[in-house]
C-alpha cells in the first residue's frame, strides 16, 4: 500500500535527503560546528526571501515570526493597517489586539486580492499609520496579493510593511528588496520542506528604525537579541538543532536547482493542476489564484467535509475550508517538493472520490 501523500499547504513532505541528514546524532548548538551550519543557512536565507538583510531565525511555529513583527515595531495605541482576506489576515489583528495596537482593518471578499487603491485610501483617512500587514498568499483561500503595487505605495510613507510569506515562500513570486518590503515573515513547514518549528524574519533598514522606538514588550521574540547573536551565528536561546541542520540541506537543494528555477517549477505546476481541475469539470475559489496551493470549490450535491475524508481514505492528504469556507473548498498544495507525478496521484484519487460520492461531470 502507498504511503499517505500530503498535498496539504503546511505541512507539506519531507524530501528523503532532507529526513536522512536529520536523521543524523544531534550535535550542540555552542560548538564551530553548529554555528558554521547556522551561518550557511543563513546566508542562504538570503537568496530565497530576494535581500541582502540579515534573516532572524527562531525556534517557533510561523505565527511566532508574526508576532514579533507586531512586538519589536509598534508601541501601545500605533495603528496599523491589516488587510484580512482570509484567516491569516485576520490572524495579524488578533495579534494587534492583544499588543494595545490599534487595527484598521481593510476587509475584501475571501478569495479576492485587495486593491492597491483601497490601502491608499485608508493612509489618506488615518492619520499616524506606522504600519500595513497582509500575506503574500492568503493560505486558507489560495490566494495570492500584488505585493509589489502594495509596498510602493507604502514606500513612499513613514509606514512599514510586514509580509507573511509563510505559505508562499518558494512558490509564488517574491522579491522583498526589489520591491521595499520591510518585514517578511516565514516559516519552515510549506515551500522549505522542512517539519514545523522554524519561523524566520527579515527585515529592513527602515524597519529597524522603528525596532529602536517600539516599547512593546518582548523577550525570546526581540528582534534585537536575535541580530545581536545572529552577527555572531548564533542564537540567543536553545535553537531547533536538527530543523537548522535540515534547513541548510533544504537551501542546498533549492540552490542546486536554481532559486528562480525553483519557483518557475511551481508556477507550472500550479498551472497544470488548475487546468486539469478545470476539465473535471469543477471551478476555482480564488480570483487571483496563488502558485503555492489551489482552492476547489466543491461541487453542488456533493458533501465537501466527506469528500476531504474519502479523499484521504484513498491515501492522499488535502486540506479543506475553514471558516466560512468548511465544506465548501478543499486546498491542494503544489508547494516544496511535490512534483508532477504527485500532483497526478492527488487528481486520480480526488476523481474517483467525487465519483463515489456522486459527482457526475
Amino acid at each position: 500500500m502507498s504511503k499517505q501523500l500530503l498535498l496539504t499547504p503546511g505541512p507539506t513532505p519531507i524530501p528523503e535527503d532532507i529526513q536522512k541528514i536529520m536523521s543524523k546524532p544531534i550535535i550542540h548548538h555552542r560548538t564551530p560546528q553548529f554555528k558554521e551550519i547556522f551561518a550557511e543557512s543563513s546566508a542562504m536565507l538570503k537568496k530565497i526571501f530576494k535581500t541582502e538583510q540579515g534573516v532572524i531565525t527562531f525556534a517557533s511555529s510561523g505565527t511566532g515570526a508574526m508576532e514579533a513583527s507586531v512586538a519589536n515595531v509598534l508601541s501601545k495605541s500605533d495603528k496599523a493597517i491589516v488587510v484580512r482576506g482570509g484567516k491569516f489576515g485576520e490572524r495579524f489583528t488578533e495579534i494587534c489586539k492583544a499588543y494595545g495596537v490599534e487595527a484598521i482593518n481593510i476587509d475584501i471578499e475571501w478569495g479576492q486580492a485587495p486593491d492597491p487603491a483601497d490601502i491608499k485610501r485608508a493612509f489618506e483617512a488615518n492619520e499616524g499609520i506606522k504600519a500595513v500587514y497582509l500575506n503574500l498568499c492568503e493560505t486558507s483561500t489560495a490566494t495570492v496579493y500584488d505585493i509589489k503595487k502594495i509596498a510602493a505605495i507604502v514606500k513612499e510613507t513613514d509606514a512599514i510593511l510586514v509580509v507573511d510569506v509563510i505559505s508562499g515562500l518558494g512558490s509564488d513570486e517574491f522579491k522583498m528588496d526589489e520591491w521595499s518590503v520591510d518585514i517578511a515573515v516565514g516559516g519552515s513547514q510549506k515551500g522549505l520542506m522542512l517539519p514545523p518549528g522554524l519561523a524566520f524574519c527579515a527585515i529592513s533598514q527602515k524597519a529597524w528604525g522603528m525596532v529602536d522606538k517600539s516599547t512593546l514588550p518582548k523577550f525570546y521574540f526581540d528582534f534585537k537579541q536575535a541580530k545581536k547573536m545572529l552577527d555572531k551565528n548564533d542564537t540567543p536561546w536553545t535553537p531547533a538543532i536538527t530543523l537548522v541542520i535540515g534547513l541548510k540541506k533544504s537551501l542546498s537543494l533549492m540552490a542546486e536547482a536554481g532559486f528562480d528555477n525553483f519557483i518557475n517549477t511551481h508556477k507550472k505546476n500550479a498551472e497544470y493542476l488548475r487546468k486539469e481541475i478545470k476539465q473535471m469539470g469543477l471551478g476555482l475559489f480564488s480570483k487571483s489564484p496563488s502558485d503555492a496551493v489551489t482552492a476547489v470549490k466543491v461541487p453542488d450535491g456533493i458533501d465537501g467535509l466527506e469528500l476531504v475524508k474519502t479523499i484521504k481514505a484513498n491515501g492522499v492528504t488535502v486540506a479543506g475550508g475553514q471558516a466560512a469556507l468548511k465544506g465548501k473548498i478543499i486546498r491542494i498544495a503544489h508547494m516544496g517538493s511535490i512534483t508532477r507525478k504527485d500532483l497526478d496521484r492527488g487528481l486520480t484519487v480526488i476523481k474517483d472520490a467525487l465519483k463515489t460520492l456522486g459527482y457526475k461531470n
